[in-house]
């Protein structure tokens, strides 16, 4: 049944990608933040059109005649797909105006994007001279007629497309814009052009057999959705191999998106739509540059330090002796650490005394995305090397990391450790590691639950929490995921852990209903999660039952949120929040309960049905009084957030929070740094 307070799945994306833009239009965000959230709006949105565009692209040709409809809208594939296109190009000019805002008060600071026809004559000349000695030479122009057939145009891949006069039919040349250095500086500056402007500007030199009747900037996005329902291995071919050739024919898979920077005639633009098998709807005109990752690169043109964010680097905790080993620091007492604001490298530190330790026998871990250069491989391949038991679950459907993760798969392999896919039906998500070491007394194990990858890059950027504990009893738990995940099995009953799909949900509905029986007598009652996104309906359901019941709920929300708050008769005890600042908000926590039978957790699972039904997830408890509260101040500082929150409305919509007159502002990322830095400077 359709509830009022639903909301429909994309176009709530779709929203929180709008949230992003904000931050890329705020002009108390240092100007060359504001370009990274621009590069990082549109970075969103091509995955965005490749998975979710795809998907819908899909199930409305599968679904064709048939009455499928989506289950919080009731809206039928074709439906939504048409919302979801109207959506995205209504953002395309606040996108546009948001990057040339920026880029002109960047001029102050001699940082400019030069068009070609605005650059100096002396710029003009070395541009010439920088086109017929570095670009040209590398360029591998074809031309289109009735008897060439149309080249496959790479995914994501910048070009040039020029149409040239015919006395029949359409003729059009091709240019791949990706040969050479992106970012042309115009001397000691912070002048530059695009290799993509310098190649449409002399267009005219590369096809000089022809006349050039007009050109412009194209990039296509092509479908990138894949099932993995019949992915599992058979007995002949190893999971990789399948992987292998999964991800092969993603990248041939059709075009769903054109983009353009400038009109072409309407005769070259039904050419390229029809050679793409698109609809207008999916031709998207765009005045920016087509992919803004070249915006990264700009801080090297000028280090003035009000151009960025103040720097801030992870702070070591006071209460972790550095010359004292993890792993009978935690067997004194659980420990929680807060990225970005604190290091990683109490974990890391854990790691790699693990792999070297001579009484560590085994060691078994989760990887779902990993950094480029991964500290987190080197340790768990010296700790094979030196002869420990080393089992890894390496998830390869993570989507697009798929072939980094077949390559660690293989360095792990060859280093003597034991690599498993876990179940060919769900993907494996949850942050887990189990160590065990032998004692005088028989073994001991340490255990670390995260709501994170193991990730050093992202663990400076994104906030998570990282639990390491002794445990027996989590320990134990542990021990039976790893075993369920070896054997293609799933846990069915836990004693401290939360494990997906089957004993997860049923206890947050438990914890909820719970709270509906302590309002229903007449007490306090009060449940809070910080998840990244909201789309289960059986969760929302509950979650609307215990604010019909009086249970007050609290949620901080990054992403997708398909529960709506202040629902007159529904959700009018709800009360969300959305954070979009410096660092990206991943962190998971449940709380239930008011403070004398409060109930915490971490977890990697975000109140979606991906995450509570088809996928392995870990929640953890916070079993110590003092880590309780600190996972509570967190949601509660995000909760009073009122810098870079934004408050949930009934329709759907997140309105940005402003201080009141009388208020002191309060910007939860910066509060909990400067926790973080005073903390250290006890030491």
């Amino acid at each position: 049944m359709i509830q009022p307070y639903y909301m429909n799945r994309e176009l709530s994306w779709i929203k929180f990608n709008e949230r992003v833009l904000e931050e890329a239009e705020n002009p108390n965000v240092p100007l060359l933040e504001q370009l990274s959230f621009s590069a990082i709006y549109q970075s969103n949105l091509d995955e965005f059109m490749q998975v979710r565009i795809g998907t819908m692209l899909d199930r409305s040709e599968a679904e064709s005649g048939k009455k499928k409809k989506d289950s919080r809208s009731g809206m039928k594939p074709r439906e939504q797909l048409k919302a979801m296109l109207n959506e995205i190009n209504m953002l395309l000019p606040r996108k546009d105006r948001a990057y040339f805002t920026t880029m002109d008060k960047l001029r102050t600071y001699g940082i400019v994007h030069v068009a070609f026809s605005d650059a100096s004559p002396e710029e003009k000349i070395y541009l010439e001279q920088y086109f017929k000695r570095e670009v040209k030479m590398l360029l591998s122009p074809i031309v289109l007629d009735k008897r060439q057939p149309f080249p496959f145009l790479k995914n994501k891949a910048i070009y040039v497309a020029v149409h040239l006069a015919s006395k029949s039919g359409v003729r059009m040349g091709i240019v791949p814009a990706g040969s050479s250095d992106r970012i042309i500086r115009l001397g000691k500056t912070g002048r530059f052009i695009l290799l993509e402007d310098l190649i449409l500007h002399f267009a005219p030199q590369i096809f000089k057999n022809d006349k050039v009747l007009d050109a412009a900037v194209i990039r296509v996005t092509r479908n990138g959705a894949f099932s993995f329902e019949s992915s599992a291995p058979d007995g002949e071919n190893d999971f990789r191999d399948i992987m292998k050739e999964l991800i092969r024919r993603r990248n041939k898979r059709e075009a769903v998106r054109l983009q353009m920077n400038s009109m072409l005639d309407e005769e070259a633009m039904e050419y390229l739509l029809k050679k793409l098998k698109l609809s207008k709807k999916q031709l998207f005109l765009e005045q920016t540059p087509l992919d803004l990752s070249f915006v990264y690169q700009l801080g090297e043109f000028n280090m003035a330090p009000e151009l960025k964010f103040p720097p801030q680097k992870p702070q070591h905790r006071t209460d972790i002796v550095h010359n004292k080993d993890m792993m009978s620091q935690i067997a004194e007492h659980d420990i929680l650490l807060s990225y970005p604001y604190e290091s990683i490298s109490p974990f890391l530190r854990l790691l790699d005394e693990a792999a070297i330790d001579p009484d560590v026998a085994s060691i078994k871990i989760t990887l779902y995305r990993l950094a480029s250069n991964s500290r987190v491989i080197d340790s768990l391949c010296q700790a094979a090397e030196n002869g420990k038991d080393v089992l890894v679950l390496v998830e390869l459907r993570a989507r697009f990391d798929e072939e980094n993760n077949i390559l660690w798969a293989e360095r792990l392999l060859d280093a003597g450790c034991t690599v498993i896919y876990g179940p060919h039906n769900m993907k494996v998500h949850s942050k887990l590691l189990l160590i065990t070491r032998k004692t005088e007394n028989g073994f001991e194990n340490f255990v670390q639950v995260g709501t994170g990858n193991y990730n050093e890059k992202t663990s400076r950027i994104y906030t998570d929490l990282s639990l390491m504990t002794a445990n027996p009893e989590i320990a134990e738990d542990a021990r039976h995921v790893f075993d369920a995940l070896s054997t293609d099995t799933l846990v069915k009953q836990t004693k401290r852990l939360l494990v997906a799909p089957l004993c997860l949900k049923s206890k947050i509905i438990e914890m909820i209903d719970e709270e509906i029986q302590h309002a229903n007598n007449g007490e306090e009652a009060y449940f809070a999660a910080k998840v990244n996104s909201v789309s289960d309906k059986q969760i929302m359901d509950k979650l609307a039952e215990a604010s019909q019941a009086g249970v007050k709920i609290e949620l901080v929300v990054r992403g997708i949120c398909c529960l709506k708050p202040h629902v007159e008769g529904y959700t009018d005890n709800i009360r969300i929040v959305s954070i979009v600042g410096r660092y990206l908000e991943h962190s998971r926590i449940y709380i239930a309960g008011t403070e004398h039978r409060r109930k915490v957790y971490i977890s990697s699972a975000d109140f979606m049905t991906r995450n509570t039904v088809h996928r392995v997830e870990v929640a953890a408890p916070l079993l110590d009084k003092t880590l309780r509260e600190q996972a509570v101040r967190i949601v509660k500082l995000c909760l009073s957030d009122n810098v870079k929150a934004r408050i949930g409305q009934p329709d759907g919509t997140f309105r940005l929070c402003h201080p009141l007159e009388d208020e002191d502002a309060v910007n939860a990322q910066e509060i909990q740094y400067q926790n973080a830095s005073a903390n250290a400077a006890q030491s």
